[in-house]
C-alpha cells in the first residue's frame, strides 16, 4: 500500500505480506479468467479476512522472444501488481499479499467483495434497470474513483458493470487493472516546460478511510494489454492534458467491444477522456438496460459507436443529458471530471461525504462462508496447472470460437463482448 500524496510523487511504501502457498486456506473456487484462477482464501495473519487470490500457471505465461527463444513473460502480471501497489481509496482494491516464489504458479491477493457485481445487481431489478437516485449513487463512487485514478496517471480503459463489485458495506469497488496503463508525469517529461498547468479537478483525493471441493467453473478470457504499451509513443499524438500533471496518448487498440470508445477504434490514440466516455456507457446501460451502439456484431458495434448518437428514450433529463455528454464522440469536446461534478444531475451531492454513507441502496445479505471442508494446496495447484494445459486451452478456444462469436482479440490486446461465459450470469463465479 502506498500512501498518495496529490501535490508530488513522494510516497511511503509498506511492505506487503508475502503468502506461501500452504499456509493459506482456501475455501472454494471463484472463477478462472485469460491466464488464471481466482480463489476466496482466508487471510493467515487476520483469520476473520477473506481475500481473493488470483493464481497464474507460468506455463500460460511463456512467448517467443524476438529471437524466436521461449521465455517467461511476467510483464502483464507485474503491471497489474505494481498498479494495485499504488492504491490507497476505499473505492478500490489494496494488495493484501503476493504469492512467494513459486517454481510453477504467480499470484497475489486483493480485497473479496462478497455483494457479487453491479451487472448482476441490474438483473435482480424488477425491470432490469435502476433508478435515477440509484444511478446518482454509484454513478458518483463511479467518478471519484476514477478521479483518484487519473491523478496518479493511470488511465482504466474498461470500465464495465462486470468490472464493478460491490462491497459488503455497500459501497462499489473497482476492480481486474489488466488493461490500465499510465500517461507521462509532466515533471519526468521532457516538454515539461510548460508550469502554468493546475489542478482544476474540483476536489481533493478521498482519504483512505482434505476433500476437493470445486464449484463449476466457467471459462472467461480478460482483456489483454500489451505490457509495452506506453504513453505518447510519438510526437505526434504527445499532448497534455488540461487541468492535470499527466500528458501523452497510449495507442493500445483494448477494451471491451460495446464500451470501447469512439478514438480508441480509430487508433487515434487516447488518454483520460476514454474512461469518462465508458462511465457514459455504463450510466446508460444502468438506465435503460441495454448498452447503446450495441450490433449484430462487432463491425456493426463499432460502426454505430463512431457514427450513430445514443438513443436517450424518455424526457429530457439531467441524467440524459449528462449520458449524452458523456457519450461525445470527439474526445476533446467531451466533459470533464470537474464538470461532471458540478453537472445539474449531481446537484446537492456532497462529494467529501459520499464515501461515509452508512446506507448505500445495496447492502449484500451477511451470509456466512461455509470453510470446514475448505481446498487442499496441493490440489490447488495441480488445478490450476491442469486448467492451463495444452489440450485445455485448445478446447477452450474451441469452445469460445463456437459459443462466443462476439469475443475478439488483436496482437496489442483484446476486445470482448458479453456472452454465455459472461462471469456475471452465474452465481457462483466472481472475477477479479
Amino acid at each position: 500500500m502506498i500512501d498518495h500524496n496529490e501535490g508530488g510523487d513522494h510516497r511511503h511504501e509498506i511492505e506487503i505480506p508475502v503468502f506461501e502457498l500452504n499456509e493459506l486456506k482456501f475455501i472454494s473456487a471463484l472463477g478462472r479468467g485469460a491466464k488464471g484462477v481466482v480463489f476466496l482464501v482466508r487471510d493467515p495473519r487476520e483469520e476473520h479476512r477473506l481475500l481473493a487470490l488470483k493464481l497464474i500457471s507460468k506455463s500460460s505465461l511463456h512467448k517467443n522472444n524476438v529471437n524466436g527463444n521461449d521465455v517467461l513473460d511476467l510483464r502483464r502480471i507485474h503491471l497489474e501488481r505494481d498498479v494495485l501497489k499504488q492504491l490507497n481509496h476505499p473505492l478500490l482494491p489494496r494488495l493484501r499479499g503476493i504469492l512467494a516464489p513459486h517454481d510453477k504458479l504467480v499470484g497475489y491477493a486483493i480485497d473479496y467483495c462478497s455483494g457479487r457485481d453491479l451487472h448482476s445487481l441490474r438483473k435482480k431489478q424488477s425491470e432490469k434497470m435502476f433508478s435515477d437516485d440509484v444511478i446518482r449513487f454509484y454513478a458518483a463512487e463511479l467518478v471519484l474513483a476514477l478521479e483518484y485514478l487519473h491523478k496518479l496517471g493511470i488511465v482504466y480503459r474498461d470500465l464495465k458493470p462486470e468490472n464493478i463489485l460491490i462491497q459488503e458495506n455497500g459501497h462499489l469497488m473497482l476492480v481486474d487493472f489488466d488493461l490500465s496503463t499510465r500517461l507521462t508525469s509532466i515533471s519526468d517529461s521532457s516538454s515539461s516546460s510548460d508550469n502554468s498547468i493546475k489542478d482544476n479537478s474540483g476536489s481533493a483525493s478521498p482519504k483512505p478511510t482434505k476433500k476437493k471441493r470445486y464449484l463449476p467453473f466457467y471459462f472467461c478470457q480478460n482483456p489483454v494489454i500489451s505490457p509495452e504499451d506506453g504513453s505518447s509513443p510519438n510526437g505526434s499524438s504527445s499532448r497534455k492534458i488540461t487541468g492535470s500533471n499527466w500528458e501523452g496518448k497510449s495507442n493500445s487498440f483494448v477494451g471491451t467491444e460495446e464500451y470501447v470508445a469512439p478514438e480508441i477504434i480509430q487508433g487515434h490514440g487516447h488518454d483520460f477522456s476514454v474512461d469518462w466516455w465508458c462511465l457514459g456507457v455504463v450510466l446508460y446501460e444502468m438506465l435503460y438496460g441495454g448498452t447503446p451502439f450495441k450490433g449484430s456484431n462487432r463491425k456493426e458495434t463499432f460502426y454505430r459507436t463512431l457514427s450513430k448518437p445514443p438513443e436517450l428514450i424518455g424526457e429530457q433529463t439531467a441524467l440524459r443529458d449528462l449520458i449524452g455528454k458523456l457519450l461525445e464522440k470527439d474526445a476533446k469536446q467531451r466533459i470533464s471530471v470537474s464538470e461532471i461534478k458540478r453537472h445539474e444531475f449531481f446537484r446537492g451531492v456532497n462529494w467529501d461525504l459520499i464515501l461515509e454513507l452508512s446506507r448505500p441502496p445495496f447492502i449484500p445479505s451477511d451470509k456466512m462462508v461455509e470453510d470446514s471442508e475448505g481446498i487442499n494446496a496441493n490440489d490447488v495447484e495441480d488445478f490450476v496447472q491442469s486448467m492451463f494445459s495444452g489440450a485445455d486451452l485448445q478446447k477452450k478456444e474451441n469452445e469460445d470460437q463456437n459459443q462466443n462469436a462476439n469475443k475478439i482479440v488483436d496482437n496489442n490486446g483484446g476486445v470482448w463482448a458479453e456472452g454465455p461465459h459472461n462471469p456475471s450470469e452465474v452465481d457462483n463465479f466472481l472475477i477479479f
